[in-house]
Parts: C-alpha cells; sequence; structure tokens
C-alpha cells in the first residue's frame, strides 16, 4: 500500500495516523516538536466526530479524561458576578449531553498512544518539510534535519500556519481571512481556586475565560483581544501581559502567570479558505485546509471528521489519490462550510445552538 508523509502530530495528524494504518496504509508523521505537544485550550468532540473517535478507538479514553465543568460566571470587569449557569459553559456548550470537552493535549496523547500501538507508525519529531518535489512515480520530501526521502503522497496536516500548504499551494496570506481578534492561551496554578467552575470576564475590547483542569489543581486561561493584523514579528507574550496587567479584576496576577507560562500561546483568530485541498500528490487535513478558528468550536470535530473521510476514500480508491482527493472534497465541502459559519454566526457570542447542533452532523461517515 501507499506511503504517506503526514506533517504535523496534532489531533488531524495522529487521527489519521491511525486510519490510514488501520487500511494498511505506511504512514509517517513529521512533528517541528520535540515530542507530542502540551498546553492548550479545552476542545470538543462533537456530533459525527464522536463516531469518529470511537471508530479509531478512543472515546472510550476520552470520557475518562474529558473535564467536569459544573457551571460558568459571567463577570463584569470588576469582577462582580452578573449570571451564571448549571446548564451551559461557553467553552463547551450545554452540560450534560453526549459531546465531549477535553483538554488538546489529553485527546493528542490519546491519539498518539493509539497509533504507536500499531507498532509501525513511524513519528520523526524535532523535524520539520523543506521543500517537496513531485514526479509521476512519488514525492521527494526534504527535511531541515533528516536525509530526503520518497513518498507515495503527501498530507498537510500542520495547522493554521501550514508548511505544506506554502510548499504546495502558496502563501498563507493567499487563504487567510483574519476574524478580527487575537487568542492566547496558557496554564497557571489555581490561585482562584475555581471548583470545576469557569469564569468569563468582559472589558471592553479585551476579555478572557478561565477553567479549572486536572483536578481543579492548575488553570487554562484563554484570553482574546479584538484587533486588526498584527506584524509577524510583533512580540505578543508582552502585549497580551501588558493588556491582562491593564484588567481592573487580577489583572496583575493574571499577567504574572501569562509572563511565567512554559505553553503560552497567542495566534490571530482566522479561518483558512481555499478552492482546492489538493495538488498533485499533496492533500490538506484539518486547519491546514479549511480553519474554522476556534471561535467555532469545531476546529477538533473537523480533524477528525476529515481525516477519516480522507483515509476512507483512499481506501476506497486503492490509494489512487485523483478521485480519492475529489471525492474527501466533495464530502467534506458542506460539513466544512457549516461549520466555518458558525464563527462569524454571532460575532463576539457563540453561533445559536440550533446552528451549533445542524453543523455538527451534518455528515455521514457511511457512503
Amino acid at each position: 500500500m501507499p506511503s504517506v508523509l503526514i506533517s504535523g502530530a496534532g489531533i488531524a495528524g495522529s487521527a489519521l495516523a491511525c486510519l490510514l494504518r488501520a487500511h494498511g496504509f505506511v504512514p509517517t508523521v513529521v512533528e517541528r516538536a520535540p515530542g507530542p505537544r502540551a498546553g492548550g485550550q479545552a476542545v470538543d468532540i462533537r456530533g459525527v466526530a464522536l463516531e469518529v473517535a470511537a471508530r479509531i478507538g478512543v472515546l472510550e479514553g476520552a470520557r475518562e479524561v474529558r473535564t467536569r465543568i459544573r457551571g460558568m460566571s459571567l463577570l463584569d470587569a470588576d469582577g462582580t458576578e452578573i449570571d451564571r449557569s448549571t446548564e451551559y459553559a461557553l467553552s463547551s456548550g450545554r452540560l450534560g449531553g453526549d459531546d465531549i470537552e477535553i483538554l488538546r493535549e489529553d485527546l493528542g496523547r490519546l491519539l498518539y498512544e493509539r497509533a504507536c500501538a500499531y507498532g509501525d507508525v513511524e513519528y520523526v519529531f524535532g523535524d520539520t518539510v523543506t521543500a517537496l518535489a513531485e514526479d509521476a512515480d512519488g514525492v521527494r520530501a526534504d527535511f531541515a534535519h533528516a536525509p530526503s526521502r520518497r513518498f507515495d503522497l503527501v498530507v498537510g496536516a500542520d495547522g493554521l500556519h501550514s508548511t505544506v500548504r506554502r510548499l504546495a499551494f502558496g502563501p498563507e496570506e493567499d487563504f487567510t481571512r483574519h476574524l478580527g481578534s487575537y487568542l492566547s492561551v496558557f496554564s497557571a496554578d489555581n490561585f482562584l481556586d475555581l471548583d470545576n467552575w469557569q469564569v468569563w470576564l468582559r472589558d471592553g475590547e479585551v476579555g478572557f475565560g478561565i477553567m479549572p483542569v486536572r483536578d481543579n489543581s492548575e488553570l487554562r486561561v484563554a484570553f482574546g483581544f479584538e484587533s486588526a493584523p498584527l506584524p509577524r514579528d510583533a512580540d505578543l507574550t508582552s502585549l497580551i501581559v501588558d493588556r491582562l496587567a491593564a484588567l481592573r479584576w487580577e489583572g496583575d496576577r493574571l499577567a504574572k502567570a501569562a509572563r511565567e507560562a512554559s505553553d503560552f500561546y497567542c495566534d490571530a483568530m482566522a479561518q483558512i479558505h481555499m478552492d482546492a485541498w489538493s495538488r498533485g500528490r499533496s492533500v490538506l487535513l484539518g486547519d491546514a485546509g479549511y480553519c474554522p478558528s476556534p471561535l467555532s468550536g469545531q476546529g477538533t470535530s473537523l480533524a477528525l471528521v476529515g481525516a477519516y473521510v480522507l483515509a476512507d476514500e483512499l481506501a476506497r480508491a486503492e490509494g489512487r489519490h485523483g478521485p480519492a482527493f475529489a471525492a474527501y472534497e466533495s464530502r467534506m465541502r458542506p460539513f466544512v462550510a457549516a461549520n466555518q459559519a458558525l464563527a462569524t454566526e454571532n460575532p463576539g457570542g457563540p453561533a445559536s445552538e440550533e446552528s451549533g447542533t445542524r453543523a455538527k452532523n451534518l455528515i455521514t461517515l457511511d457512503v
């Protein structure tokens, strides 16, 4: 069966590695980070993506380590509670349903361990693709550190700033739609003593959500602010620290936590829109091809479902990439469009529950 290079060992990349290996393909995953990535916000497995997780074999594990949030409080700029709910949380939606909220690193670990359990799925950490050269028989991939290798197919599962997309399709700015804001995520000690309870605060053009994780021993802070696109070399850490310090409620402690966090992350809220997700023997998966942004709440589900459909079509076509890639796009396009629309339906707030329910189930796995 064909050999497949997957760039990116995140949720999309590891899910695809599992699914391709189950179909008899030979996947190799290359990842820039030195190992499976830690940190990140809580993500959601929703609708049809739950069935994908079950078919991969990670659904029960995900349920075991899901977040246990009991509810949330909405605070004004001074930290005074103005509303609360035990039925709904902004990070995950309605509480008590079938959908699963889980830390990104926990889902990534489950998928990585599942892939490794096959015994012959290759992971190459601490490296990245630097060039792709396609011919009639395959693709030569050059790497920053490892020797060049040949593969039958290449998959870019390497996120919003995809290297494979840049190499195969062109500059990132040709496909990016900025959504007018930035998001920072980082960990901190639970200095608020939250007990499975979220707090959300809005102060003008900035705001944050804080939730406890790891049996309430740790906080994950998601801080957002409105902004036009910033220069690529902007010092986002200093910018976030300064904006946090200016908050009237807990600003000093949040700024200190951001400054000291080992997993600090910040990036633009943006979507990727492309006329085609494949070119020759290269194809894009998840955020690399159709990032919906965290504002949609559906990036993880798109990654899981996209991995399933891509692997399924490659298996149906017995590795013939032309028809497989075309069928993958045909099946995924309506699902992607509906889920990307969730991010823009209600600027400044979540999409309607009706829209979310429709979007998360708008695809059939068995065709």
